[in-house]
């Protein structure tokens, strides 16, 4: 029985899936949006949500903390300067999961992940060329 067992497992040892949990984070910092199985997106947003939690926090000891899960310091400066901020007048639900259907090969269920606020900041940058064009005419 899994009474309060709250960890997804993923069918890996404990050290395989803190790796897959970093590297799919690193990823989803890196490009803003993946696309991965349902249950390895429902397993990596709370782990992408602390990790917004520490960037918006924004402290030494929040960095720290972000590079010993990481491991990558580049993809830390990323979250720290540009995906935090994006999401700092939210309270929660840094990401949101979109189902896409099953995978052709093997039936499993993918879904793509993405950043909320990533999503907001793409279509408004979109529509400032139209608006200025709008306004010059």
């Amino acid at each position: 029985m899994r009474h309060r067992r709250n960890t997804t497992k993923l069918k890996r040892t404990a050290s395989h899936r803190r790796a897959l949990l970093a590297n799919l984070a690193c990823s989803l910092i890196e490009h803003g949006r993946i696309k991965t199985t349902l249950g390895k997106a429902k397993a990596l947003r709370p782990v992408a949500e602390k990790l917004i939690t520490l960037g918006k926090r924004g402290d030494l000891h929040a960095r720290r903390l972000a590079v010993a899960f990481l491991r990558q310091k580049d993809t830390v400066k990323k979250l720290f300067e540009e995906v935090a901020p994006a999401s700092a007048a939210r309270q929660g639900g840094y990401c949101r999961i979109t189902k896409l259907g099953v995978r052709t090969s093997d039936a499993a269920p993918m879904a793509y992940i993405e950043w909320v606020d990533a999503a907001v900041a793409a279509t408004e940058a979109a529509a400032e060329p139209v608006a200025a064009e709008a306004a010059a005419e």
